[in-house]
């Protein structure tokens, strides 16, 4: 069922509010799918989903090397019948303020602040889509 990423109704925002392990799926230089585990907060006023992560991974390598219309992504969370996708185009945000931030967001929803790390970015989704089942 596709859903207004900017509107998505209680119930998807709900599920998203939920602490849920997601998938992160980029694409490799060669175009291969590259599918990780990750913690995502979602930010519908925004129209943003968000990621901490450690600039030297490889989702941050795959996003770094497409050009930046073409970082397309996809983060996905399932719960028996429930599920969700949020699509977009990601970039990497290395300032300070907008990491905190998406610290902030990520130890509410999943009830814990990481440890400190100087190579933190966030990857940031920009929405196109979401589909589902909430």
């Amino acid at each position: 069922m596709t859903i207004n990423p900017r509107d998505p109704g209680p119930d998807y925002l709900a599920f998203w509010r939920e602490h849920h392990l997601c998938t992160l799926t980029t694409h490799r230089p060669d175009g291969s799918p590259h599918v990780v585990p990750v913690g995502v907060t979602y930010d519908p006023g925004a129209g943003v989903a968000r990621i901490i992560t450690n600039k030297a991974s490889r989702k941050v390598a795959n996003i770094l090397a497409a050009r930046p219309e073409a970082a397309r992504v996809a983060v996905c969370q399932i719960d028996r019948a429930r599920w969700a996708t949020l699509e977009g185009t990601a970039t990497v945000n290395t300032d300070p303020a907008a990491i905190a931030d998406a610290v902030r967001r990520y130890a509410e929803r999943y009830g814990r602040t990481p440890g400190e790390n100087p190579n933190r970015v966030v990857i940031e989704i920009a929405l196109t889509r979401a589909l589902g089942r909430a």
